[in-house]
């Protein structure tokens, strides 16, 4: 299982590091490292986001935090994707700079890598290669073949990378589709071709481990969407994941066989459609309307492809449900299709939308009501077949939450894996030589982007934001001359408070007795330091006011002195 053209070093060791996605779905960033301790050279795999929530007010993308492999840049041989899915590229055009390594892709991808590069004003500053489906390179002592898979994106890649150490098979995501709508076949042949070279490791999805049987073919849920859609009257909508590009094409179709003109809403999928046909795919449809084409349109002839599945309150369908949307409605004996499942956490803002919808009048139909949807990860019987062809050594489960990854290493050992490894993000697992075993930890965490500014996560601008959304604010402002007394009237500013306690006293007057207090009790010769002054009367209106209503306002003291 050694490379023909590599020598190993008998300090050489061959290391996983995942930084990002193992103990969470999304946000995935893998490292695979090769030689002595001391001076190993690095491949990055996927480098993605997750979203912000309500535990992260501002903050609209999270990232992995790149901090340990920054300090190894100069030992970064290259990032190499895996597809074009946001938690696995979304993360590239912000963490690039910190970087600076060469970025390996398939067009698809790469076309869609490209457009986050050219908002970012840096397209000309990373080197972007494009690599063919099935093609193979070298990056130092890593030997790496792109075998391709089926999943619910163009050009979803395994990666077989080889070293002097062993192969490792990284599987990306994956599922089996017997009938892919968009893309080639899954190469099973190579896969049992690479399973009898020899495998030392796999790394593998782990989302549906808990799912039996297999996921489905997107072709039969092109046939349900034919018949639901053709049983539905006035306007319809579909909404899906904007990336989801087999999908698209699916609807597109079934669209087509009911005399539907399609009619794209969201900016996300207009950008994927075309990166797409960039790429070659989506090329045998009917041209796409725009949403400035809808009113012309009679509405049983209407058929929109929305982004906003997950209820994100600024994509497409949000906006027209909340008649926000400059140039598409929907009214009552309309039907929205929501044509993909629910990512956990997503419960609440994705109800909170089919409830506004069915308030008007909309008929809202599902996967719970029809074959609209199937997963693009494999399901157990899928996970059996795929350690059937690959045979390796070791199982590494990934691209999970803890649960996952522990009933991945189970279901491993139940298919007679030697040896299954549950992993998490920082851990640094050594794979070659010896028994595959966690050797050490590194710095791992998440950076968020705040606006258009990257930030840690323990910086204090979210945790600040997470306080006042769950306690409100109070802001007191008063004057002292030289001598510390008070001149004028100290003023407060409550903000997110109720204006009255249990007791009919306004929390306003409960603030000002409290500056009050904390002044009277205040030493003569304390008065003249500010920072003292200003942080009794912090303490004293913060309890004043947890008394009264038992939580911990935020209180800020602002001190002029004369």
């Amino acid at each position: 299982m050694t490379s023909p053209t590599s020598q190993k070093n008998t300090r050489d060791e061959l290391v996983f590091l995942p930084l990002g996605g193992a103990g969470e779905i999304g946000m995935n960033l893998n490292l695979y490292g090769y030689g002595p301790e001391k001076a190993r050279q690095w491949i990055m795999v996927d480098l993605g986001v997750t979203f912000g929530d309500d535990r992260t007010p501002g903050v609209d993308l999270i990232m992995p935090d790149t901090a340990f492999i920054e300090e190894h840049a100069d030992a970064l041989l290259g990032l190499v994707l895996t597809h074009a899915h946001e938690d696995h590229i979304g993360a590239v055009a912000h963490l690039w700079p910190r970087l600076r390594c060469p970025v390996y892709a398939t067009p698809f991808t790469a076309a869609l890598v490209r457009g986050k590069l050219m908002e970012a004003g840096i397209e000309g500053q990373v080197p972007l290669n494009i690599v063919p489906l099935g093609s193979r390179f070298a990056l130092g002592p890593f030997d790496i073949e792109l075998v391709t898979l089926t999943h619910s994106i163009p050009e979803p890649n395994a990666l077989a990378i080889r070293t002097p150490l062993g192969l490792i098979m990284h599987t990306g995501d994956w599922k089996i589709d017997p009938d892919p709508i968009v893309g080639d076949d899954m190469d099973i042949t190579r896969l049992t071709e690479i399973g009898d070279e020899g495998v030392r490791a796999i790394v593998c999805d782990s989302t549906n481990v808990f799912s039996p049987g297999s996921s489905g073919s997107e072709a039969d849920v092109a046939k349900s969407l034919i018949e639901v859609i053709r049983n539905c009257e006035g306007r319809v909508a579909v909404t899906t994941f904007a990336s989801n590009v087999a999908r698209i094409e699916s609807i597109a179709k079934a669209a087509e066989a009911c005399d539907r003109h399609v009619v794209l809403v969201g900016r996300a999928m207009f950008r994927l459609v075309g990166a797409a046909r960039e790429a070659g795919y989506l090329t045998d449809l009917p041209p796409f309307l725009t949403e400035h084409d809808v009113g012309y349109l009679p509405h049983d002839k209407v058929l929109l492809i929305c982004t906003g599945s997950q209820g994100e309150p600024r994509a497409a369908l949000a906006r027209i449900v909340d008649d926000s949307h400059p140039n598409v409605t929907l009214s009552s004996g309309d039907t929205v299709i929501f044509s993909s499942r629910i990512i956990p956490g997503n419960e609440a803002s994705i109800f909170e939308l089919q409830n506004r919808l069915a308030q008007r009048g909309i008929k809202i139909i599902t996967e719970r009501d029809h074959f609209v949807h199937v997963s693009g990860h494999p399901c157990r019987d899928e996970l059996a077949r795929m350690y059937q062809w690959i045979r390796p050594e070791v199982a590494i489960p990934v691209h999970g939450e803890a649960r996952h990854l522990a009933e991945h290493a189970l279901l491993a050992r139940e298919l007679q894996v030697p040896e299954a490894v549950v992993i998490r993000n920082g851990l640094m697992m050594r794979i070659a030589p010896g028994p595959a075993e966690i050797i050490g930890e590194v710095p791992s965490g998440r950076i968020y982007l705040d606006g258009d500014v990257l930030i840690e996560s323990d910086e204090g601008a979210v945790q600040e934001r997470r306080k006042l959304a769950f306690a409100g604010s109070v802001f007191v402002s008063l004057v002292l001359d030289g001598s510390g007394e008070v001149r004028g009237d100290p003023q407060v500013r409550l903000h997110g408070l109720p204006e009255e306690d249990s007791r009919g006293v306004s929390f306003e007057e409960r603030a000002l007795d409290a500056v009050d207090e904390a002044l009277n009790r205040l030493p003569a010769k304390r008065r003249g330091d500010d920072d003292a002054v200003a942080e009794l009367v912090r303490r004293s209106v913060r309890g004043a006011i947890r008394r009264e209503w038992g939580k911990k306002a935020q209180v800020s003291v602002i001190l002029t002195r004369i």
